[in-house]
């Protein structure tokens, strides 16, 4: 059964990954940005959280191509509390707005499932993007598998 949110924009579509081939293209985006393009993961990005029920993936496409990805979950249902984490946009796409669009169907997704208040560690140089799309800096710059990482949170 498809997930009923999907948001379709600018040439743009961006669904919950759900079929085979859409979880293989979300983890291919992962992998090209995380291990191939910027190192931060060796081998692989893929961690527990991948096999944990819950665990939205989510496929970003520009045109019909996959082009970017996002993963969500719940970590304190009590307080409705989601973490957003493994944004990622192949370079080709980084200008036609996919990052944003995955950033907002993240936030819209949490809040369509109960959620109050999402939170992510990003790199220092992806804080205004964040910024502008209404998220806030929530403490100093902490180390994430050796590479600076900024807490953000927004209210959903």
């Amino acid at each position: 059964m498809r997930s009923q949110l999907a948001l379709d924009i600018a040439h743009t579509s961006i669904r919950i990954a759900e079929s085979d081939l859409e979880l293989a293209e979300h983890h291919r985006i992962r992998h090209e940005v995380f291990v191939q393009e910027q190192c931060i993961f060796p081998g692989t990005d893929l961690d527990a959280r991948d096999g944990q029920p819950g665990v939205l993936r989510v496929l970003g496409c520009y045109r019909a191509i996959p082009a970017g990805s996002v993963r969500l979950y719940e970590l304190d249902p009590a307080i409705g509390l989601w973490q957003g984490d493994r944004l990622g946009v192949r370079p080709e796409f980084r200008t036609h707005n996919v990052g944003a669009l995955l950033v907002r169907f993240a936030v819209a997704t949490a809040g369509a499932r109960g959620g109050s208040e999402m939170v992510a560690h990003i790199q220092p140089p992806n804080l205004q993007f964040f910024e502008r799309l209404g998220w806030l800096r929530d403490g100093p710059e902490e180390s994430y598998c050796g590479h600076p990482h900024v807490p953000v949170r927004i209210s959903l």
